[in-house]
């Protein structure tokens, strides 16, 4: 259902399922769609009550109908991830589309989500079905193992999914290191077995000055 038309543009054929993707995502369409806006990201009212408490603004559409859709956001990079009923955790704003049948929701993830910036809440899928992640720049896929865990700057996190612990770490961190941080900032820390995703340029946080 889900395919790449080049690293930018994702294309889905439909036969009269649906998907759900980023408000305003859609640069074109053939056949016969139906559109309509999903309230609070289509996550129902506990969806709506955390983003609006964090201030988080997750806008999702969904879609149906008989066709070809062609969706991309901002010129990002695009990766697919293929669920088999195991959940991946996702930032909101690099979440483009998911397969109808998968279900989203919100993660807590403390004070991780306070020192970026970007609220107190992830977004979470789970199911089977396929869902489709947004990078600025080409996606590096980590492997997380047993006895290799990883620490991620913040600021490059997209995604994680597999039996992972998260964990936050104070002190020095990437930035420090070359001059650039200031107070105190954090680490994300993963341990056990799964894949990370990091993006290769970090978006702005105000982890340095919590």
């Amino acid at each position: 259902m889900f395919r790449l038309q080049s690293s930018k543009v994702l294309v889905v054929d439909m036969t009269g399922d649906a998907v759900k993707a980023k408000n305003g995502s859609m640069v074109a369409y053939d056949g016969e769609m139906a559109f309509k806006k999903l309230t609070g990201g289509g996550e129902g009212i506990r969806g709506m009550v955390t983003r609006r408490l964090t201030g988080e603004q997750m806008t999702v559409m969904e879609v149906k109908g008989r066709g070809t859709c062609w969706f991309a956001d901002r010129a990002a990079d695009i990766n697919l991830i293929s669920l088999q009923g195991d959940k991946l955790h996702v930032e909101s704003s690099n979440l483009l589309a998911t397969d109808g049948g998968l279900r989203t929701g919100t993660g807590f993830t403390g004070l991780r989500g306070a020192s970026q910036g970007n609220g107190l809440f992830t977004t979470t899928v789970e199911g089977h079905g396929q869902a489709a992640i947004m990078s600025d720049g080409p996606a590096v896929v980590l492997r997380v193992g047993p006895q290799y865990p990883l620490t991620v700057d913040p600021g490059a996190y997209v995604a994680h999914q597999g039996n992972l612990r998260q964990s936050l770490q104070s002190g020095v961190t990437f930035r420090t290191l070359i001059g650039e941080g200031g107070g105190e900032a954090f680490q994300m820390r993963f341990e056990g077995d799964g894949l990370v995703y990091v993006q290769p340029s970090e978006r702005n946080t105000i982890a340095g000055d919590v």
